[in-house]
């Protein structure tokens, strides 16, 4: 059977018969007395491939994306040339029998191939990846977002990132949570920092128009008052039409040509009204000109939003992703992440830091149950990386108050840390880590941090300098998880709002909830990309996310 070559379009409308294909963790993780025998179909991309025999037959070794094994192939020189279908990064789609291999072989089945039906073919001379990871740096991989997906480190890390996903929304559905889809585009700044990235169509406009002006200039005074004096001479013809009682034809024809000579006036004002550059008013950018009719930003949370499905439906949560105009490049940032945000209603602090510590110990716990053999392979980053899991799977996690952590952290004497450790601080990386990593060997929540370090939204306790907020710490990231109980009082809300420099109209809604049958609630909010950081041991969040956005890097 001659292969199709994917790469040319086909000219046959009609359509092809259906092949079923077999994933390749179907056939590596059965039992090979079963499968020994049987028929399959199987596609995947050849990882390494060799001629062997003179020439006479091939191994490739063939990876379908479906779990980090691959599966080897044998084809026969007889079947299809060999040398179309041994370059790495050749997709092909095959049809054969599998069989047992010789003994001593690595793999327990193999596909013995007795036909190509399909080939996605590839310059080997242009081929960025190499056969072996030698020299195959991450930081290489990133400039090769399109195809990085296929390397051993990037698949597992998407299967990872896949099999938290489905944890995620199973765990909250288990514990009657509602997924709530909270919006990307926002008028309201959540952390109050400013470092959000501004969605306008001002700029493009303001282009559009420029190059508009030239090709088509503005109408002038003299054009407008002359269209107008035509609508004048227009209308005034129609009236002594209807006067002298005009047959209904000629009044009709008159009426079309008013109506032509008004559109054209319309037109003619409409245009000369253009101006080039962006909107002003008091010497200000006009957002009432923008395509919302305000300011509008890229979400850097969807809390507020979803506290508003919290105040209806109970207990909800969003998840979807999160931007920050930060100018950083450290390991531990992105421009584009995503989060995990549950909001409890009726919830304390407590209640939040029990969630928020289930929710932790059921990633850990999932992955060691549906994702092992992907977490073996990244013990090549960390080795402590499955172990670190299931310590964080069964251990109950430590709670103390950030003034107790502060106390911990300033008699530490066997570490100098680069950040001093005041109270009204917020901890940086290093205490943070020496807290999980060296005082306490396990996952702590620090909670009651001071207020001037918090969010406006956060409830203010009794002493007024705190405010009952939790972060959960993790060995290897530090900060996993950040959340708090919110204020749910009204006068407290607009104090703490106007405190923190921040206007109170664009929060009008968010104080209505307060208004309007208020609620003790909670939440918190977790790291997706942290979570796979601290899951992996890899060091860079720009390896973890599908594409990463980060100061200067926006590719596909």
């Amino acid at each position: 059977m001659e292969a199709k070559d994917v790469s040319s379009a086909s000219d046959d409308a009609a359509l092809e018969p259906s092949r079923p294909r077999t994933f390749i963790k179907d056939i590596v993780r059965g039992a090979t007395e079963e499968l020994v025998g049987r028929k399959v179909v199987v596609g995947g991309w050849v990882k390494t491939g060799r001629e062997q025999g003179k020439g006479s037959f091939a191994f490739l070794e063939l990876n379908d994306g479906s779990c980090l094994a691959n599966l080897q192939v044998i084809v026969d020189a007889a079947v299809h040339p060999l040398t179309q279908l041994v370059p790495t990064g050749t997709c092909v789609l095959v049809e054969g029998e599998l069989k047992k291999p010789p003994e001593g072989a690595k793999q327990s089945v193999e596909l013995k191939v007795e036909s190509v039906l399909e080939v996605g073919p590839v310059d080997p001379a242009k081929y960025p990846l190499p056969k072996t990871r030698k020299g195959l740096t991450l930081e290489f991989l990133r400039d090769y977002g399109h195809l990085r997906a296929r390397t051993n480190t990037i698949s597992a890390v998407a299967r990872i990132r896949d099999e938290l996903a489905y944890a995620t929304h199973t765990f909250f559905r288990k514990n009657g949570f509602r997924y709530v889809h909270t919006p990307i585009i926002t008028t309201s700044d959540c952390e109050g920092a400013g470092e959000m990235f501004q969605v306008t169509t001002l700029f493009s406009n303001a282009e559009k128009t420029e190059k508009e002006l030239k090709q088509n200039p503005r109408p002038s005074e003299t054009d407008i008052e002359a269209a107008k004096l035509l609508v004048k001479e227009k209308g005034e013809t129609v009236s002594q039409l209807k006067s002298s009682k005009a047959s209904e034809e000629e009044i009709s024809a008159s009426v079309s040509e008013l109506t032509k000579a008004k559109e054209s006036l319309s037109r003619l004002e409409e245009r000369f009204k253009l101006k080039a550059g962006i909107p002003q008013k008091d010497g200000k950018i006009d957002y009432a000109e923008d395509f919302f009719g305000r300011q509008a930003f890229l979400t850097v949370s969807g809390q507020l939003q979803v506290e508003t499905y919290a105040c209806a439906l109970g207990n909800v949560y969003t998840f979807g992703p999160t931007f920050r105009a930060e100018h950083s490049h450290t390991s531990r940032h992105l421009a584009e992440f995503w989060m995990v945000e549950p909001e409890i209603a009726f919830a304390n602090l407590e209640d939040d830091m029990n969630y928020a510590e289930s929710y932790v110990k059921f990633l850990c716990q999932w992955l060691l149950d549906n994702c092992i053999e992907d977490m073996e392979f990244m013990k090549t980053f960390d080795n402590a990386a499955i172990e670190r899991l299931k310590l964080v799977s069964s251990s109950p996690f430590e709670r103390i108050s950030y003034t107790k952590a502060v106390q911990l952290l300033k008699n530490v004497t066997d570490k100098k840390f680069a950040n001093e450790v005041e109270w009204g601080i917020d901890l940086a990386s290093e205490h943070e880590r020496y807290l999980t990593e060296v005082l306490f060997k396990k996952p702590v929540i620090v909670y009651n941090y001071p207020k001037g370090i918090k969010a406006f939204y956060m409830k203010l306790n009794d002493d007024q300098k705190t405010v009952a907020a939790m972060d959960v710490l993790v060995p290897k990231v530090g900060e996993l998880i950040g959340g708090s109980q919110r204020e749910e009082r009204l006068d407290v809300l607009v104090k703490r709002i106007t405190e923190s420099g921040l206007p109170l109209e664009p929060y009008e809604w968010y104080l209505d909830l307060r208004r309007f049958g208020t609620v003790k609630h909670s939440g918190f909010g977790l790291g997706f990309e942290r979570m796979i950081l601290f899951a992996t041991g890899i060091d860079n969040i720009r390896d973890v996310i599908p594409f990463p956005r980060y100061p200067g890097r926006a590719d596909l």
